[in-house]
This record gives C-alpha cells, sequence and structure tokens, in this order.
C-alpha cells in the first residue's frame, strides 16, 4: 500500500501544477472537453480529474492515445510521456464511466488533446543548390525563380513563420545589389539597379547565398539555413527591332507582315501604341510578338510612322518600356515633274552680257529628294519669237539656271520672250512655260516738272503729318520698274529734319510731309533743295544734273506762344517763425518771342507775395506749421507789352517802299482802335549792305540834266583840244624847216 500512496502523492502533485480544463479548473463532471498542451514536456503529466455519479465505479479510455494517455479508475487523465506535434497535432479520446459490472452508466464522451507547437524543428531548403536565368532589362520585382524551405513546426505559429534573405551576391559591383528576394514567399527576382545596369557581356553569371529564418526572423533564438543560388544572365530579347522599310504602294496583299517583338518569356500580351494621332492607324500586332502593315502606304502622303510596340502580364501590368518601332515608306517613281508655276517669269536687262546668268528655273518631284526617282533634267525645246535669232537662251541640263546664249538682248527686237522647258525624270515628262521679259536699263535721269515750286507760307504750328506740298518729277525709263521709280530726298535747307517726302508708287508724286515741328524763332526762313533719283544705279557714263533738282522756299510765320517756366514745380522749406517779408523762393519763366515776364499769384489766401518783375517770393503773413504745413499757390507768368512781328509771304518785291495799314486794337471796353501806315522798303543786298534807288531831291539835277551838262562839257573840251592840237602842228611844222637848214652847215654830234 506504501508505494500506492507515493504513487498518488506524487500525481497529486503534477495535477496541481500543470492540469487545467478548458474553463480553467483541473477537476469537474465527465462531459466533451478540450485540452492543450505543449510538446517536448515532462514524460508524465496529469491533465484532468474526472467525476461521475455515484453508480460509477471506474473510467475506461479509448481512442488515439497512442499509448501515451491513461486514465485511473478514479477518474485522473495524464500522460506517460513527452508528446510530439510533429507525429500527432491532435489526439481525439472517448471516456466512458462504468459501475461495478463494467457497465456504461455515464458516456462515453469526446476528449480532444491538441497537441501546441513549440520551435523545435529547423527550417530546411529543398534543396542544396538553385539555378536559375534571368533576361537583361527584365521588369525590377517581377519573379524569375523561387527558393523553397520547409519547417515542421506549426506554420500557424511564429515556430514555423519562415523569412527569405540574399546574404550574398558575387560578384557585387559598386556595392550595389542587382538582385532582391520576397522575404516569405522565397521569389527572385530584379532590382531597379539590377534592371538597368545587368549585361551579360560583362559579367553573364552571378551567384547568391540565400537564408532562411523560422520565427520570422524576428528572434535571435530562431533556427536557419542556407543554399546557395547560381544565375546566368541571358540577352534581353525585349528589343526594339531595326528601322523597318516598306515600299509604297505595294500591291501584295494585306496585311503583310513587317517585323516581330518578343518578351523575353512566353505568355505576354501585346499590343501596339500610336505616337501621332493619325485618321487611320495601318499597323496590327498578334499575341506572338508580329507586326503587320494592313494596307499600303503613300510616302507622298506620309514618309515615316513611329509607334510603339507594349507587353503586358495577365493582369494587364506592362511587363517592361515599350518598345519603339520605326517605319519609313521607301518610295518609287509614282509622280511626274511638276512645274512650278503656270508661267515662270524671269527679267534680263536689255544690256546683259552673254552668259549671264537670267535665274534659276527649279520644278518639283515628289518623290524622295536626293534618290533617282527625283532628279530632275531640263532642257529648252521652243523659243518664241526667234528674233533676232533662234537660240538666245540656254539652260543648264541639271540646274535649270537660264543663260543668255548668244548675244545682249534688245528691248526694241522683243520685250519679251516665250520658252517651252522640258522637266523630266527617268520615267515622267513635263512641259513647262518660261517668260523672259527685257526690260529697260536706267538710262534716263528723273527729271523735274519745274525747278522752283516759289513760296511756301506755314504757321509755325502746322500739325505733323500734313501734307505741304506735292512735286513731280518723271522718268523715261520703263514705267513700274526699278529704272523708272523715283525717290525724293532733301539735299539742302533742312538739317534739323523737318520735313519727309513720300513717293506715290503709280504717279511718282513726292508728297511733301512736316515730320518734326516747326520754329519760328530759330529757322524762320529755308532754302529747301529736292533730288529726285532711282533706287536702280544708272548705267556706266549717265549721272544725274541739274534737272534732277528742285527748290521751295519755306517761310514759317510767327505764332505767340505763352512764357514758359524754367520748372513745371517750384519746392520751398521755410521755418514757421521767419518774419514777414523773408524770401522763401523764385520763379523764372522766359517769353519765346523775348519779351518781359510779369509774375503773380493765385490760390494765394494772402500768406505770400510775389515781386512781379523779378519772381522772388515773400512771406506775407505769419506762418504756423501746426495749422497747415503744406501751403501750394499757383504762379502765373505773363508777357508784358503788346507787339505786332511783320512777316512777308513771298520774296518776289519790287525795290521800292510799300506803305503796310495796320490797325492796332487796345482789347478795352469799349475797345478802341487806331490805324497806322508802316513805310517797308525793299532793296537789294550785296555782301552785307543794302541799297535803294535814290528818288527826286531839291537841288540836284534830274538824269536828263545830268546828260545834258556832260555832254556839253565835253564838246568844250574837244574844241578846246582840236584848237591847242592844231596849233602844235603849225609849231612843229617851222621847227622842222629850221633843223634842216642847220644841218647842213653844222656837223654831226656823237
Amino acid at each position: 500500500m506504501t508505494p500506492a500512496r507515493l504513487h498518488s502523492l506524487g500525481l497529486l502533485i503534477l495535477y496541481l501544477t500543470t492540469g487545467n480544463g478548458q474553463d480553467g479548473k483541473f477537476s469537474g463532471p465527465l462531459k466533451p472537453m478540450t485540452f492543450s498542451i505543449y510538446e517536448g514536456q515532462e514524460s508524465t503529466q496529469v491533465i484532468f480529474q474526472f467525476k461521475a455519479n455515484h453508480f460509477a465505479e471506474t473510467f475506461v479510455l479509448t481512442g488515439e492515445t497512442d499509448d501515451i494517455f491513461k486514465i485511473e479508475p478514479s477518474g485522473l487523465l495524464y500522460s506517460t510521456r513527452a508528446l510530439d506535434r510533429e507525429t500527432r497535432a491532435t489526439h481525439h479520446l472517448q471516456i466512458a464511466a462504468l459501475d461495478g459490472n463494467n457497465r456504461t452508466v455515464e458516456g462515453p464522451v469526446p476528449i480532444i488533446i491538441e497537441v501546441k507547437d513549440i520551435n523545435d524543428n529547423r527550417p530546411m531548403f529543398l534543396q542544396p543548390k538553385y539555378e536559375g536565368s534571368v533576361r537583361q532589362n527584365s521588369r525590377p520585382g517581377k519573379p524569375f525563380m523561387y527558393v523553397n524551405a520547409t519547417d515542421l513546426d506549426d506554420p500557424a505559429t511564429p515556430n514555423g513563420q519562415l523569412f527569405y534573405e540574399i546574404v550574398i551576391q558575387l560578384p557585387k559591383i559598386n556595392n550595389a545589389m542587382y538582385f532582391q528576394i520576397h522575404n516569405k514567399t522565397g521569389a527572385i527576382s530584379l532590382s531597379r539597379q539590377g534592371s538597368q545596369e545587368l549585361d551579360p557581356v560583362k559579367n553573364p553569371s552571378y551567384n547568391l547565398v540565400v537564408s532562411v529564418k523560422d520565427m520570422g526572423g524576428q528572434n535571435e533564438h530562431s533556427f536557419s539555413d542556407t543554399a546557395s543560388v547560381d544565375i546566368t544572365v541571358m540577352e534581353n530579347i525585349w528589343k526594339a527591332p531595326d528601322l523597318v522599310e516598306i515600299v509604297e504602294n505595294s500591291t501584295d496583299p494585306h496585311p503583310l507582315k513587317i517585323t516581330q517583338v518578343l518578351w523575353n518569356d512566353p505568355g505576354a500580351q501585346y499590343s501596339l501604341v500610336e505616337k501621332e494621332k493619325l485618321p487611320t492607324f495601318p499597323f496590327s500586332i498578334d499575341q506572338e510578338g508580329n507586326i503587320y502593315v494592313t494596307q499600303p502606304l503613300d510616302r507622298e502622303e506620309k514618309s515615316s510612322y513611329v509607334f510603339y510596340a507594349v507587353a503586358k502580364d495577365e493582369q494587364g501590368k506592362p511587363l517592361a518600356f515599350p518598345l519603339t518601332i520605326s517605319v519609313n515608306v521607301k518610295d518609287i517613281n509614282d509622280n511626274p515633274p511638276t512645274c512650278p508655276s503656270a508661267v515662270t517669269v524671269f527679267e534680263v536687262q536689255e544690256n546683259e552680257r552673254l552668259g549671264s546668268s537670267i535665274g534659276i528655273f527649279t520644278a518639283h518631284d515628289m518623290d524622295e529628294e536626293n534618290t533617282i526617282n527625283s532628279i530632275l533634267k531640263y532642257k529648252i525645246l521652243e523659243q518664241s519669237p526667234k528674233v533676232p535669232m533662234d537660240g538666245l537662251f540656254l539652260m543648264d541640263e541639271y540646274q535649270g539656271r537660264l543663260q543668255l546664249a548668244q548675244q545682249s538682248l534688245r528691248k526694241q527686237d522683243a520685250p519679251q520672250y516665250n520658252l517651252t522647258v522640258e522637266v523630266s525624270d527617268k520615267d515622267f515628262k513635263t512641259l513647262c512655260s518660261v517668260l523672259v521679259n527685257v526690260i529697260d536699263i536706267n538710262d534716263q535721269i528723273p527729271i523735274f516738272e519745274k525747278s522752283n515750286y516759289g513760296n511756301l507760307t506755314l504757321p509755325e504750328d502746322t500739325a505733323i503729318g500734313s501734307t505741304i506740298l506735292t512735286i513731280q518729277a518723271t522718268d523715261g525709263d520703263e514705267p513700274f520698274t526699278g529704272s523708272s521709280k523715283i525717290l525724293y530726298r532733301i539735299t539742302q535747307g533742312d538739317n534739323g529734319g523737318r520735313l519727309g517726302v513720300d513717293t506715290d508708287p503709280k504717279t511718282n508724286a513726292g508728297y511733301v510731309i512736316i515730320k518734326k515741328p516747326l520754329d519760328f524763332e530759330t529757322e524762320p526762313v529755308s532754302n529747301i533743295v529736292f533730288q529726285a533719283e532711282n533706287p536702280e544705279p544708272l548705267v556706266s557714263g549717265v549721272a544725274y544734273n541739274a534737272s534732277s533738282f528742285a527748290l521751295f522756299h519755306l517761310i514759317v510765320t510767327d505764332v505767340n506762344e505763352a512764357p514758359l517756366f524754367s520748372q513745371n514745380i517750384f519746392q520751398a522749406q521755410v521755418s514757421e517763425d521767419v518774419p514777414i517779408g523773408t524770401k522763401v523762393g523764385n520763379v523764372t519763366a522766359r517769353d519765346p518771342e523775348g519779351l518781359d515776364v510779369r509774375y503773380s499769384l493765385r490760390d494765394n489766401m494772402n500768406w505770400l507775395k510775389i515781386d512781379p518783375t523779378t519772381g522772388e517770393i515773400f512771406s506775407a503773413a505769419p506762418l504756423d506749421r501746426e495749422t497747415t504745413n503744406l501751403h501750394r499757390v499757383q504762379v502765373v507768368a505773363t508777357e508784358v507789352g503788346t507787339h505786332a512781328r511783320l512777316s512777308t509771304k513771298h520774296t518776289g518785291f519790287e525795290e521800292r517802299v510799300y506803305e503796310i495799314p495796320i490797325r492796332i486794337n487796345d482789347g478795352g471796353r469799349p475797345p478802341l482802335e487806331g490805324l497806322v501806315s508802316l513805310p517797308v522798303t525793299f532793296c537789294s543786298c550785296v555782301e552785307g549792305s543794302c541799297f535803294r534807288p535814290a528818288g527826286r531831291q531839291d537841288g540836284i539835277p534830274s538824269v536828263g540834266m545830268a546828260v545834258g551838262i556832260l555832254l556839253t562839257t565835253f564838246l568844250i573840251i574837244g574844241i578846246i583840244l582840236a584848237v591847242v592840237f592844231i596849233r602844235i602842228r603849225k609849231d612843229k611844222g617851222k621847227d622842222d624847216a629850221q633843223g634842216a637848214q642847220a644841218s647842213e652847215v653844222k656837223p654831226l654830234r656823237s
């Protein structure tokens, strides 16, 4: 009996420390229950004490006991050795209560033993070494292979939760990780940097060391395992194809395959995306990546196309960047040459030398440039008229340059020539019309209709832009050419640029306009000289002369103008305690006509006064800054006295005295006026001195009397001279006779 007590005592201790039911009690009636027990615990462990009614004498245990679970006749349920969840995670048992005759008096009831997991198993890779391959430029994050590990612990607990990571990458270039692994699934993919930089030429393979840990990799007591992964880098086949060339207007059956794109792995879904919106998109793609042109193309309508090929996965997500597809439409010679216009017009001067270039005739061909289909040849087939001879023109075969081939042209022979030009490419010919106009050379100068346009009197306030005079010159060259067009410019008398001349393109009339204000005070009289000239240069040997020049006299009359202040605003500062009569400032104004100026104040409020002659301003009353710290007054400048300035309206006056009547009005109320006569003498001025004809004066003989007196005087003098002369002749004759006699007796003297 003693061993039985010892055994019961031991069971009682275990019961108190480890046993429990689902309701948290260590004993209770016989009913269905579930117990959770950690695996790997002590070999003997009390689970629960069942109680039955008073008829029960013993308990019996059946089910998945695995010879681990026992029950005492008293109803004590216990285990005899440690449980292993990996062997059996759940034990399904039945307990019944029996009477003394082994008859069931209660039960059986189901009892479930759940074996709770502990981390007693390390994760294991399914294989120690893995091999895989990846295409360069594959989409980052898309798995290209998997590594797998298992753990016998409960996957619903951290014990069986696995965590993958890459421990080593060889080679590791610039410390960059080209590969990444999903820490839960073991899926290996390229990183973004790896997608961009992997190159099978530089590094065709990589080796990874991959580890797996249980406990989610978050516990320092977790178990781990490693595996080696060898990865081969293959060339990316998702590449844009070479430039595609399609012959235009193809008669082959459509759709017509033109190129193909392929994703690195099967199962991709392909589509095309337009780069530019077209009325009709003439391309398609099938799910094998074959790209087709769906209709004939016309190069002259559109010579090239650019669009994109896209590869997507089953969920419609792009697998990589789109590829650019470029298509050029190849030309065939399906367009004839075209003339630049219905008639192409050239001009040539009549004095051009032999071989001179008249112009370049350029036809067009819509076929592709710089190909045999668009190379054009030119040839002159006919010239009309054929005067003075045929073959006057020559055209370069390929450049279309038109030249004089025989001689210089004369307009009197023919004013124009019609040429028929053949333009051809390798298959087509087109006839074009060319008109050559023979234009007159600039051998005639512009000639003014009159050289003097007289006097023009204008007030100095004449508006800018006013037309004040029309001048006219003519040119004998061919009308409406550069040789006959006339431009006018002012060469003298307008240094300030007050005037300008606009030319009427149809009539060559010149309209003289005012460009800047006139000023009587600075230039009251101006002698304006115009020159008429052509925009085209004159031919050699011809020059402009006096016929191309004209003048007129501009007389500017005065307009009475108000005085002008030297500035618009005068400012002064003064202390409020200055005595009355203190000078606070000074204003100045000038009258354009030179008259004296008088000053007065407005809005003065009687606290200032001004000297009407000098413009000096003085205080006239005490100043108070606290009442008003800023005072504004208006100063009025008025010209003093009345005057009248007499000016001429022209210069064609006789040299005499003119009596000018002048009416003077005082502007009073009532106005009083008077009439005075002002004598004005016009005379000739020579070298700064003026002379006037003398009138008749008392005591002074008239012109006739003076002439008579002079003639009488000259007559008397002539008579006197004649008498003297005769007398001298007589005296000389006597002397000659006496001399002859003396010479006979007197010897000669040396």
